[in-house]
């Protein structure tokens, strides 16, 4: 396995900071199969023309973000755009004070494809669609990009293009808007371009700021913003994308809302979400969501506790020791000892590459390494992939500093310290007392 160095330096690093690297997933995938090939069959539908909406749950450090993480890689490399957030204090659902607006800002911000997987590719997804019209419209007539009939008939392409948003919430000024971006691209006025993009990044505070710049008298607000998600994810397929995949994780922070109206008004958000991929309202969409156990199945402040929400997601009477890949909630079961040991092996593997040594690890101290990780008391229940992981670059990090340790010596004495244990996901802050109004 030949991997390039920066990339072995974000996967090394990013692990040991115990978060997900945004790229070299594939070098480090173990495991996950049937939970990939279930979301991977979502994209199949979306690609179709459905929507999907999925819930990952598992406790800190079990994988979700890995998880989520690759299958962004997968559905990018099948020309799907991707937006995802973690939610905050700032960052809600649904909020009174720009909290829902804020993490609509936060997916447009970080909407990704193929060719910009890092984020910020708004600007390119609009070039590239005008773009192409343009070469269909060359292509189709004999006009010279420089004559006015030419414009005139991209402009009536663009028409017939984005008719269909007329008829969507909202959709009549997002055309409209599309269509001052292509005017703005075709006269080189960046001001424009610039004001266009301002407000679909959900920038503009008040109406009468839009109107002043723009001429449409309406902006994006807490309240409507996920029907500007719908809007976009009907654009994308009109652009020459396969869809949208939006991914929303930290559900825990909903959780941890003090107050239980505010909690209920973003539950009935996701209410809302929910029931408009599975009635067919929305198209070329895809949503998930992440979530700790706690945070999901907490009768009295998770998403359990909005009974509308239960009654659709809690698991039926036949699930018992099986896994429904199907279902619309997917519970992340532990990695196997055998997982892991391949995980261990692969990271040994990219360590010795980034610092250029002779792997001195064997199978045999692999091994070793997993036995002690896992013959921890209370292991079998509460031990991560993200703890086994920092303890073994930990250990590697160790003895390439000091090639005369051995790894059995090292594991065997009484300096060696286990990664500190993940809290459990999701109990409130101390430092506040819930509100019941």
């Amino acid at each position: 396995m030949k991997i390039p160095k920066r990339i072995a330096s974000a996967v090394i690093n990013s692990l040991k900071g115990g978060v997900v690297p945004r790229v070299g997933l594939p070098y480090i995938a173990v495991g996950r199969e049937r939970e990939i090939e279930a979301l991977l069959r979502d994209a199949e539908i979306i690609e179709d023309g459905g929507a999907s909406f999925r819930f990952i749950v598992g406790k800190f450090g079990s994988g979700k973000s890995f998880l989520v993480q690759t299958v962004r890689n997968y559905v990018m490399d099948r020309g799907f755009a991707v937006a995802d957030a973690d939610l905050s204090p700032e960052r809600r659902l649904q909020g009174t004070k720009g909290q829902g607006l804020a993490t609509y800002k936060e997916l447009i911000k970080n909407l990704s494809v193929k060719t910009r997987p890092e984020g910020g590719a708004l600007t390119l997804i609009l070039d590239k669609w005008i773009s192409g019209i343009m070469s269909e419209v060359s292509a189709e007539s004999e006009l010279s990009p420089d004559s006015p009939e030419f414009g005139k008939a991209v402009e009536r392409k663009i028409s017939l293009v984005i008719s269909e948003l007329n008829e969507m919430v909202h959709g009549f000024d997002f055309a409209r808007l599309l269509t001052l971006y292509y005017k703005s691209y075709a006269e080189g006025n960046d001001e424009m371009k610039a004001r266009v993009l301002k407000w679909f990044r959900g920038e503009y505070s008040t109406k009468t700021e839009a109107k002043s710049e723009l001429g449409v008298n309406i902006i994006i607000t807490d309240d409507d913003w996920y029907e500007y998600i719908k809007l976009f994810s009907f654009f994308l397929k009109r652009a020459g994308y396969s869809g949208m995949l939006i991914i929303i994780d930290e559900l825990i922070n909903i959780y941890k809302i003090p107050n239980s109206i505010t909690r209920q008004y973003n539950y009935e958000k996701i209410l809302t979400m929910y029931n408009d991929t599975l009635q067919g309202k929305a198209k070329h969409l895809g949503i998930i969501m992440c979530g700790t156990p706690q945070s999901v199945e907490d009768n009295r402040r998770g998403i359990y506790s909005y009974e509308a929400l239960r009654s659709r997601l809690a698991e039926g009477k036949f699930g018992g020791q099986y896994s429904d890949m199907l279902a619309p909630v997917i519970r992340l079961q532990a990695l196997s000892h055998e997982e892991m040991l391949v995980l261990a092996e692969k990271l040994a593997e990219i360590h010795s590459q980034l610092y250029d040594y002779e792997k001195s690890v064997t199978e045999n101290d692999l091994a070793d390494f997993i036995k002690i990780e896992y013959g921890r008391i209370g292991a079998d229940t509460q031990i991560t992939p993200r703890e086994v992981i920092r303890d073994f670059i930990e250990v590697l990090n160790i003895l390439y500093q000091n090639p005369s340790v051995k790894i059995k010596e090292l594991l065997s004495s009484g300096d060696f310290r286990f990664a500190a244990p993940e809290p459990e996901g999701g109990a409130p802050d101390d430092n506040f007392a819930e509100f019941d109004i």
